[in-house]
């Protein structure tokens, strides 16, 4: 088909799978990025029945942490699970964003023709996070490969130092700052004058909307127990804010009232999600409701290093203040347009400076009563690569139960001062 014939098709979010989310050295501690999300993967396989050949057109998912054995994820991912072994499978990664960008990379394929469905996902575990050999180790092992004698390797092998044997251990750090993304999120937080009382009210909050949505029963058919699990781990439904302003700051110390706790940031977290996409075709030949369809999507990324950082304009995690905003303007569409509207809360200093910023550029205020109704990241925790499919699909069911047509917004902010953000519409 020639370009010019080329024709784009809506793409139909049917549905979701993940298992419950939890803190890392828990549950979790020993299982690996592909198990988790081949329990995910597997769950949406039984729901939707996608066991035959030909099933799914492709699987596109990724981890953020990744071990070497990890370097074809996805596709081990699907010869581990019941879908079947003839389904292609590619691997993507752009840190937090990287399961929005799974679900991005699959919706495109199936707008323009070249599948007719796709799932996408992601999983990470910071409990099995990879050790790295010591780079000096690592230097000293390669001369002695290379040497061309036993002498030559024994000559080598013999620089090795006690010190060489520690390993290198990740760090959540920016390379070309050196600083934690928390440590980021403060710098951003003072610049946006973001107080403690409501970062600790967002979270509050977050917890409770997610208690509600699983007391009612909402997520008895995304989440798939895993491990002994059955909720998601970090839930807290007692949260208050007073509960919340007795912890202690953890970031920003180096300044006056630090505001960032452990209570208002994200924990580090193991999980896996997936998302089931296709075309209006192929929903309807096997008699499934579409419960939204994927109509925008933008990326962006800032100067998180030589830009407006003090003004809080290029902070670490401020990209989707520039996506957005762009996304709208092409889709005519602004935020009062939305009927719901979801936040990645990596923090939430975070979260508020970028309603802040959205206010700043003209697009008016979001409705707190519209934003993250079920809960995000605050109190479901945050395996990096899984939160996009998970708020996808989360998104998509609460749009499903509406009556009548809807419409969501999506933002995720990353690492690397990036940015991926989308448009969910129910018809």
């Amino acid at each position: 088909m020639s370009p010019q014939k080329m024709s784009v098709r809506r793409v139909a979010v049917v549905g979701g799978a993940r298992i419950p989310f939890a803190r890392s050295d828990g549950p979790y501690a020993t299982a690996s990025n592909q198990q988790m999300l081949t329990a995910a993967l597997d769950g949406l396989v039984e729901r939707y029945g996608l066991h035959k050949p030909g099933a799914v057109g492709e699987f596109a998912a990724g981890a953020v942490l990744k071990h070497s054995r990890d370097f074809n994820l996805a596709r081990e991912t699907v010869l581990g699970s019941r879908l079947h072994p003839t389904t292609p499978a590619y691997d993507i990664q752009q840190a937090c964003g990287t399961g929005l960008q799974a679900v991005i990379a699959a919706a495109n394929k199936i707008a323009l023709g070249q599948t007719e469905s796709a799932v996408a996902g992601g999983a990470d575990t910071a409990s099995d996070a990879p050790l790295g050999v010591n780079d000096s180790l690592r230097r000293i092992l390669l001369e002695a490969r290379r040497a061309k004698s036993l002498g030559g390797r024994v000559k080598a092998l013999a620089k090795v130092r006690p010190a060489h044997l520690v390993p290198d251990v990740p760090r959540n750090a920016e390379p070309r700052t050196g600083l934690s993304m928390g440590e980021h999120a403060a710098v951003t937080a003072r610049a946006w004058g973001i107080g403690r009382e409501a970062q600790d009210e967002l979270a509050a909050a977050s917890h409770q909307r997610l208690a509600a949505a699983y007391e009612r029963g909402f997520f008895q058919d995304l989440v798939v127990p895993f491990h002994g699990l059955a909720r998601d781990q970090n839930l807290r439904p007692g949260s208050t804010v007073e509960k919340l302003a007795a912890l202690k700051p953890v970031f920003g110390l180096d300044h006056p009232d630090p505001t960032m706790t452990a209570g208002n940031s994200t924990p580090l977290t193991d999980g896996a999600a997936t998302v089931l996409l296709a075309s209006e075709e192929w929903a309807r030949e096997r008699g499934l409701e579409p419960q939204a369809y994927l109509t925008a999507y933008e990326t962006a990324a800032v100067d998180f290093v030589g830009g407006d950082i003090a003004g809080g304009e290029d902070g670490l995690l401020m990209a989707p203040a520039y996506a957005v905003p762009r996304m709208l303007e092409r889709a005519g569409l602004g935020l009062a347009d939305f009927d719901l509207v979801e936040i990645h809360e990596a923090f939430a200093s975070q979260v508020l400076a970028t309603l802040a910023a959205w206010e700043k550029r003209g697009l008016g205020t979001v409705d707190r009563a519209r934003l993250n109704v079920a809960g995000s990241s605050l109190a479901t925790g945050h395996p990096f690569a899984a939160t996009g499919a998970r708020i996808v699909a989360t998104l998509a069911k609460l749009l499903a139960e509406r009556d009548a047509p809807a419409r969501g917004l999506i933002s995720v902010c990353a690492a690397g001062g990036q940015g991926v953000t989308a448009i969910l519409e129910r018809a």
